[in-house]
């Protein structure tokens, strides 16, 4: 009886230990993917059960986009939204969205002159970084939800994430691992105040970096700009602005698409981990020097394997973009019944700078 129980309790420590060991190993990854599930898996419980209609006042920049039909289902799969354009539709609108820029810069006004129809929200939305929003002082009491790239903004509009591969499709292409320039850089808006330059003039003074882009004269047509960044092992995703959350195509597109690995310069190391699985970028905050930075960078690039090793995520993610205003603006209507019913921004300035790098 004795010699039972002990076997017992032998294999029952062993297979402890081996569920504790597939643990350990998954569990960077299993907690990412919670992370990243969380927003889809909100999403479909916070759909709401009657018809929302979004009034879009005016379209960012000036370019429309087609509303024929509906939209929001057969585009994105998402029931009971209707999304317009007409001013009219005005008394009937569940929530009315206003584009930051244009009320920057003086192209547009909201319609403060209208009785505003009892419950209906009006949404603040911007892409920006908060150091390029105008004055927002004069729109103290008058939002009730915020739509950006931010995490913390009612509706979250990132410019890419990673989402999940479906089961088959786990095939990952291959990652030429010899290529022909250790670091490339692509700049139109270069100036030099930004905190990025510096940190490229100091960069490039250690290793040399292959730079594109209209500032050198060089521009990339867009069926270029991929597989010129593929022959780079390394690809500046600087960003033009330091600021929580703004992570733009530079990492989404022009590196994981490019199939280089991003050297990232924006927000916290923190944010980036927030939205990118571990050992998928370097990040410049993560060395004491830039000295220290260069000098990894040829280290790595010459160990084919621990190279290869920043392309692991390719196995279980695969890169969202989001370009279209209107998979955007659909998503309203599916976080809509978990929106606070009462919610104003009595200072929007201050929430836009709260936190900032």
């Amino acid at each position: 009886m004795k010699t039972v129980l002990s076997s017992m309790k032998k294999s029952f420590l062993l297979a402890f230990l081996c569920v504790l060991l597939l643990w350990l190993l998954n569990g960077w990854r299993e907690g990412f993917q919670a992370l990243t599930a969380i927003n889809h898996s909100t999403s479909h419980n916070c759909s709401s059960s009657r018809n929302v209609t979004i009034l879009l006042w005016y379209w960012p920049f000036g370019r429309s986009f087609n509303l024929i039909g509906d939209v929001c289902w057969d585009l994105y799969r998402i029931p009971r939204c209707r999304l317009v354009d007409q001013r009219s539709l005005f008394p009937s609108a569940d929530v009315v969205v206003f584009h930051n820029i244009e009320l920057a810069l003086g192209r547009q006004k909201l319609p403060l002159d209208l009785p505003r129809p009892q419950g209906q929200r009006w949404a603040w939305m911007s892409l920006e970084a908060s150091n390029n929003k105008g004055k927002l002082h004069q729109y103290a009491n008058i939002f009730n939800m915020t739509i950006t790239y931010r995490r913390d903004a009612d509706i979250t509009v990132p410019y890419g994430e990673l989402l999940p591969k479906e089961a088959e499709g786990h095939l990952v292409e291959e990652v030429p691992l010899n290529k022909s320039f250790l670091v490339c850089w692509v700049v139109s808006n270069y100036m030099s105040h930004h905190k990025r330059s510096k940190f490229y003039k100091e960069l490039n003074a250690i290793v040399p970096v292959k730079v594109y882009g209209r500032w050198t004269n060089t521009p990339l047509p867009s069926n270029s700009l991929l597989p010129t960044i593929s022959r780079c092992y390394f690809y500046l995703a600087f960003e033009n602005s330091v600021t929580k959350d703004y992570i733009t195509e530079k990492l989404w597109r022009n590196a994981y698409q490019g199939g280089a690995v991003p050297v990232v310069l924006g927000p916290s190391l923190g944010d980036y981990k927030a939205v990118a699985p571990p050992h998928s970028f370097i990040h410049v905050d993560e060395f004491a020097s830039v000295k220290d930075l260069g000098k990894y960078l040829q280290q790595l690039a010459e160990d084919k394997k621990r190279y290869s090793e920043y392309f692991s995520w390719k196995h279980e993610w695969r890169v969202k973009l989001y370009t279209d205003w209107r998979e955007r603006l659909c998503k309203i209507c599916s976080q809509y019944n978990c929106l606070p019913q009462e919610k104003v921004y009595s200072n929007l300035e201050a929430w836009v700078n709260a936190n900032n790098t």
